[in-house]
C-alpha cells in the first residue's frame, strides 16, 4: 500500500529544528524530501537531532547567490510540491526565491515558511534562537507557573494564599526564584506542529481547486501553542468552577521520590491509592478506590492547595516504603496513571516502544545502530515508512542538479482552470468529537478552526469539567449534543450523525469503543467513507489500555528527566508549556487531514491513530541512544536549571533576568568588552570553545557575579548594540499579548463574551494560509447548548427532544438533573470538615487536622 504523500516533492531549505523536523515527517509520509544545504554545508548540522530529523532525505549543496545553482533550484521548483524554508523574514525576497517569485514557477507549489516571530511586527528582526524566543515571551516564567497561578497572573491579582508556607521540596522545579530553563525546544516543537498541519491543510485544498498556497508559523506561535493553557485571560475568574490549583507554582504535582531513588509521577495525586497501597509491609496492589465522595480525593478549586500541602509530606513518606518499579506495577493494576521518570536513552531501548514502531532502529554510518523516535501516526490504508540514515552534507548533489537538468526541459505546471472553489481547508466537512479531557477535544478544535463542523458528543456530567479553565483551551467552535451512549435512543441519534460525518475522533479506551459498538469496524458498516480517528495515551501492546496522560508520556519519553536536569543532579519537571496532549492532538489532526486528502482522491475511508507518547518523544527527538540504551555526549541543562552551559543560559541581574545565546568567538570577544571582564579574552581557561567547556562551572560564576552588578534592562541594551545575542526575561508578555493589535488583526489571539466568565480572551490562529485561511467559529462550549438544534436536523420534533431529556438519554444546557442515587456512607471523623459544601470545607479539612495535629487518615 502507497504512503499517503507518496511520489510528493519537497524542497527542504530549512535549519534548526522546526523545519527539519517538518519535512522529517513529511518523509515518514512518502514524500521526497531533498534537503539543499549553503556551500559549507548546513551550520546546525552538529546537532546529534540531526541524525533524526534528516533520515530519508537527500542533500544537494547549491549556493542561491551563485546564478547556476540558482537557475538548478528554480528549475527543481518546477517540480515540487512543497517547500519548507526558515530564512528571516525579507531573505527569501532578497534572494529571488519568496513565495510570491515561486509561484508563478509553480502556482501549485505549498510554500511553508518558518520564522523567529512572523512578518512585520515589533519583534520580526529579533534572533529566532529557541531560548530567546522562550526569554522574550515569558515562556521561561510558564514552566512551573506563577505563585498566584495562570488565571490570576494574566488578570493581576495577587497569589490568594500568599501567606500559606509551601516548602521548595514540596513543588517542582529548581529552589531558586526566577525562570526555569527547560531542555525541550518548546518554541521549535510547536512551530513544527502547526506548521505540518498547515501543509496538510494546503495539500487538502490543492487537490480540490488545484492550486498551491503560502503556510507560515513562527517560533512565537509555536510559543503561543504550548501556552495556550496558560496564557487565557478571563473577565470573571471566580466563576463557580472555574479557577484551579493546576497552573500555579506552589501546588505539589505529585512528583515523590521512592526507595531506590527514582522518582515517580502520580497526577492527578491520588492520595486513596497511595496511602491504602502503602499501608502494609507489601505494596496492595488492589485497593479499594471506590469510596464515593472521598474526603482523601483532591478537587480542583484553587483552595485546593490547602489540602495538597496538608498531605504531600505523608504521601512523600509513604511513596519511600517502595520502588518505583513496584509502584508503577501497582498502579497499573489498579488502573491509577502514574509512571516513572526515566531519560531519553532509557526510553529508547523501552521493548514495548520498539515493538509498537513508535521507537525505531537504523544503521547510521557514524554511530553504528542507533534507535529513535518512529512514527508519529499510522494509517490504515496508507500506511507511512521511514527512511534511511541521514545523508551526508551534500551527498546527493550531482543527481539533484541532473534532475534539476531534466526539470529545465519539462513543461512549466498551470494554476487549475475551473477548480472547485474552497473557503476553508476543511470547509463542509463534519467531525464528530467523542474526545476527553485535552489530548482528544484539542485535535478537533484545530480541525474546526480549519473549517470543520465539529460536533460535541457530551455526557450528562461533563459539565463539571467543562466548567474549569482548563477544558476551555480545547473545545472553542464546536457545537455540544449531550448524549447518553448507554440509552439506546441516545444511540440512535449518535449513528444518525455518524450515517452524515466525515470524521470520528476520540480518546477513549478502544475497548470502552467496542463495548459501545462505535468502534471502527462497527461504523464503517453505517460509513464506509468515514475517517476514524482513535488516540490513546500509550504505545500499542500491554500499556494501550492504562490511563495515560500529559504527565505519563513526559515521563515515559524523558521530558521530565531533561526538563529537570536531572542528569546533573535536578529534579523531574511537568511543563505548563509541553506538547504531550496537545501534541497528541496536533498528530491527529494531521493524520485526520491526510486520510481526508486520500478520500477526496479515492473515495476511501481508513482508521487513523496516535498517541501521547508519540508526541512525546518527537519532544525527545534530539536525542538518540544505541539498542542497549547507552547514549551519546550532548547538552544537558544543568540542575538548578539555569541553561546548558556559561554561553547558553539565564542570568541574574541587579534587577530582572537575562538569557544569553553566544554561537561563536565574536560573541565572547562583544560579551567580555561589554562587561569588562579581560580575563575572558586572556585567561587561558576561556580562550576558546575547548577551553571553555572544560572550564565552564568557573566561567558561568564570573559572568554570574558580574551582571548582578546592574539591571538586565542596561545589560539588554549594551549588549544588543553590540551584536550579542540576548533576551530580557519578560515577565509581562502574557499581560500584554491580548492587548497586542497586530496580533488582534491576525487572530493570533481572540476575544469573545462567554455567559459564564465574560470577556475571554485566548490563543488564536497558530499558523497562516493565504488563500484559505483559518476561521474562530465560536467561543468554548457550553454542555449541550445545542442539543435541540442538532436533534431538529436529524428530524426529531422539540417534544421528543423533551421526552428523552426526562428520560436522562439527552441533556440540555445547564446542570444536569441527577438520577436518584444512595446516600454517602458517613465519612470518619477525620474527614469530618470536608462534607461536600463546597470549596471550603476542603480548605478546613487541611485546618482541621493541622490544628488538631491528627495524621491523615489511611483508609
Amino acid at each position: 500500500m502507497a504512503a499517503v504523500l507518496e511520489g510528493l516533492r519537497v524542497l527542504d531549505l530549512s535549519w534548526g529544528i522546526a523545519g527539519p523536523m517538518t519535512a522529517m515527517l513529511l518523509g515518514d509520509q512518502g514524500a521526497i524530501v531533498t534537503k539543499i544545504e549553503p556551500p559549507g554545508g548546513d551550520p546546525f548540522r552538529n546537532q546529534l537531532g540531526y541524525k533524526v530529523w534528516n533520515r530519508g532525505k537527500r542533500s544537494a549543496i547549491l549556493d542561491l547567490k551563485s546564478p547556476a545553482d540558482k537557475e538548478a533550484f528554480l528549475a527543481l521548483v518546477k517540480t515540487a510540491d512543497i517547500l519548507v524554508e526558515s530564512y528571516a523574514p525579507g531573505v527569501t525576497a532578497r534572494l529571488g526565491i519568496d513565495y510570491d517569485t515561486l509561484r508563478k514557477i509553480n502556482p501549485r507549489l505549498v510554500y511553508c515558511s518558518i520564522t523567529g516571530y512572523g512578518r512585520d511586527n515589533e519583534h520580526s528582526d529579533r534572533p529566532a534562537y529557541d531560548a530567546l524566543v522562550a526569554a522574550r515571551t515569558g515562556l521561561h516564567f510558564e514552566q512551573r507557573g506563577w505563585p498566584e497561578g495562570a488565571l490570576n497572573h494574566l488578570a493581576g491579582r495577587p497569589d490568594p494564599f500568599a501567606e500559606v508556607e509551601i516548602p521548595s521540596d514540596w513543588v517542582q522545579g529548581a529552589p531558586r526564584p526566577g525562570p526555569l530553563f527547560p531542555a525541550s525546544h518548546w518554541p521549535s516543537l510547536g512551530a513544527f506542529f502547526t506548521a505540518s498541519v498547515g501543509i496538510a491543510a494546503a495539500l487538502r485544498v490543492r487537490e480540490i481547486n488545484g492550486n498551491g498556497q503560502w503556510v507560515e508559523t513562527s517560533l512565537l506561535q509555536g510559543a503561543m501553542a504550548g501556552a495556550c493553557g496558560v496564557w487565557q485571560r478571563a473577565e470573571n475568574i471566580d466563576a463557580d468552577g472555574f479557577d484551579s490549583w493546576i497552573l500555579g507554582s506552589r501546588s505539589p504535582k505529585g512528583h515523590f521520590q521512592c526507595k531506590d531513588g527514582r522518582w515517580i509521577h502520580n497526577w492527578v495525586p491520588n492520595p486513596r491509592f497511595i496511602l491504602t497501597a502503602s499501608a502494609g509491609d507489601r505494596i496492595n496492589a488492589s485497593p479499594d478506590l471506590t469510596v464515593q465522595n472521598d474526603p482523601d480525593r483532591f478537587g480542583t478549586g484553587p483552595e485546593e492547595l490547602l489540602v495538597m500541602a496538608h498531605y504531600q509530606p505523608i504521601l512523600a513518606e509513604a511513596v519511600k516504603k517502595f520502588t518505583a518499579r513496584e509502584w508503577v506495577e501497582a498502579a497499573a493494576t489498579a488502573e491509577v496513571t502514574m509512571q516513572d521518570v526515566r531519560s531519553v536513552e532509557e526510553s529508547l531501548s523501552d521493548p514495548l516502544l520498539f515493538k509498537d514502531g513508535c521507537v525505531t532502529e537504523v544503521d547510521d554510518p557514524e554511530l553504528g545502530r542507533i534507535r529513535t523516535v518512529g512514527t508519529a501516526y499510522k494509517m490504515s490504508l496508507t500506511p507511512g515508512r521511514l527512511g534511511g540514515p541521514a545523508p551526508k552534507s551534500g551527498q546527493h548533489t550531482a543527481e539533484v542538479k541532473a534532475e534539476a537538468e531534466r526539470a529545465r526541459a519539462a513543461p512549466q505546471p498551470a494554476a487549475k482552470a475551473g477548480g472547485k472553489k474552497i473557503a476553508r481547508p476543511l470547509e463542509g466537512i463534519t467531525v464528530l468529537d467523542l474526545g476527553l479531557a485535552i489530548a482528544g477535544p484539542f485535535g478537533t478544535q484545530l480541525l474546526s478552526d480549519l473549517g470543520a463542523n465539529v460536533i460535541k458528543i457530551n455526557g450528562l456530567f461533563d459539565i463539571f469539567w467543562h466548567r474549569v479553565h482548563i477544558a476551555y483551551m480545547a473545545n472553542r467552535g464546536k457545537r455540544s449534543i449531550t448524549l447518553n451512549l448507554k440509552h439506546p435512543q441516545a444511540m440512535e441519534i449518535f449513528l444518525k450523525l455518524v450515517a452524515k460525518a466525515d470524521v470520528v475522533h476520540h480518546n477513549m479506551r478502544y475497548d470502552a469503543a467496542e463495548r459501545l459498538k462505535i468502534d471502527y469496524e462497527s461504523l464503517k458498516k453505517i460509513n464506509p467513507k468515514l475517517v476514524y480517528c482513535h488516540t490513546r495515551g500509550f504505545e500499542t501492546g500491554t500499556r494501550a489500555g492504562l490511563p495515560g496522560n500529559d504527565q505519563t508520556g513526559a515521563c515515559l519519553s524523558g521530558i521530565q528527566f531533561e526538563d529537570g536536569g536531572m542528569a546533573r543532579g535536578g529534579r523531574p519537571l511537568w511543563s505548563f508549556t509541553s506538547f504531550g496532549d496537545t501534541g497528541n492532538g496536533f498528530l491527529s489532526a494531521v493524520a485526520v487531514v491526510n486520510a481526508l486528502y486520500h478520500r477526496d482522491r479515492t473515495g476511501e475511508g481508513q482508521f487513523v491513530d496516535t498517541s501521547i507518547i508519540n508526541a512525546a518523544l518527537l519532544n525527545t527527538s534530539y536525542a538518540v541512544a544505541r539498542p542497549d540504551g547507552t547514549g551519546f555526549d550532548r547538552p544537558r541543562i544543568d540542575g538548578m536549571q539555569y541553561g546548558y552551559n556559561a554561553g547558553h543560559r539565564l542570568y541574574e541581574t541587579a534587577q530582572g533576568w537575562l538569557c544569553v545565546l553566544l554561537l561563536d568567538q565574536s560573541h565572547w570577544d562583544e560579551l567580555s568588552a561589554v562587561l569588562g571582564v579581560p580575563e575572558l579574552a586572556t585567561d587561558p581557561r576561556f580562550a576558546d570553545a575547548a577551553a571553555r567547556k572544560q572550564n565552564d562551572e568557573a566561567l558561568a560564576q564570573i559572568l554570574a557575579a558580574r551582571f548582578k552588578t546592574a539591571p538586565a534592562a542596561d545589560w539588554f541594551k549594551q549588549l544588543d548594540a553590540a551584536g550579542v545575542p540576548v533576551e530580557i526575561e519578560a515577565e509581562d508578555f502574557s499581560r500584554k499579548l491580548h492587548d497586542n493589535a497586530e496580533f488582534q488583526k491576525r487572530k493570533w489571539v481572540v476575544s469573545y463574551p462567554h455567559p459564564v466568565v465574560g470577556k475571554l480572551d485566548q490563543i488564536g490562529l497558530l499558523f497562516d494560509l493565504s488563500e484559505t485561511p483559518g476561521v474562530i467559529q465560536g467561543r468554548p462550549l457550553l454542555v449541550g447548548e445545542h442539543t435541540k438544534e442538532i436533534m431538529a436536523e436529524l428530524g426529531y420534533s422539540e417534544d421528543t427532544a423533551k421526552a428523552l431529556e426526562q428520560q436522562f438519554a439527552v441533556g440540555f444546557v445547564g446542570m444536569p438533573r441527577m438520577p436518584p442515587r444512595p446516600a454517602a456512607p458517613a465519612v470518619a471523623p477525620a474527614a469530618d470538615p470536608a462534607k461536600q459544601d463546597g470549596g471550603k470545607s476542603r480548605m478546613n479539612l487541611a485546618e482541621w487536622a493541622e490544628q488538631n495535629q491528627q495524621p491523615a487518615k489511611k483508609n
